[in-house]
């Protein structure tokens, strides 16, 4: 099982540092990519290098996306090659996961139509707008498409990644 945690500046750090970490634990070989090759800063301070430039990616190489939330994905919406990564992984069916902020490359990608989701309730609108129903709950499942609400609803958002790469794995 492989995965690709998405980041740029600004991502929140307990949900990618938690997220990476537990992947990890699940025997998960994760890759960090971003847009530039420079130490990342998340919103708290922490630092981590990214493993390869999304320009080096091939989205078939990878089971899993995973976007985390803060302000990355803000950022990374407004770069073709974030967006068209995250478009290719959803056109292709494989697993997306998005917590918090991180729908807004969803949106950005043009797949929100129909899709149920949760989110920040600060872009639930956002969300709707973009086609998708948004419900406030802690995590939403549709198909390929695990989505979280916040990083306070982390435990559940990460047992249920856990359970989806279990399900994957057989």
């Amino acid at each position: 099982m492989k995965a690709l945690i998405l980041i740029a500046d600004g991502f929140e750090d307990i949900e990618f540092f938690h997220l990476w970490y537990r992947l990890q634990e699940e025997g998960v070989d994760v890759t960090i990519t971003s847009i530039h090759g420079h130490t990342l800063t998340g919103l708290k301070g922490y630092r981590v290098e990214p493993d390869l430039l999304i320009r080096d990616i091939a989205h078939t190489d990878f089971d899993l996306l995973l976007i985390p939330g803060g302000s990355s994905p803000e950022r990374l919406r407004t770069r073709e090659e974030a967006v068209g990564l995250t478009r290719s992984f959803m056109q292709e069916g494989q697993t997306v996961a998005a917590i918090s902020h991180g729908i807004q490359l969803l949106i950005s990608a043009g797949s929100m139509d129909a899709r149920t989701v949760t989110c920040s309730p600060s872009i639930r609108d956002d969300a709707r707008a973009a086609g998708g129903r948004y419900r406030d709950e802690a995590v939403v499942i549709d198909d390929n498409l695990i989505t979280g609400r916040s990083r306070e609803d982390l435990p559940e958002f990460t047992a249920r990644l856990v359970g989806a790469i279990s399900q994957m794995a057989r």
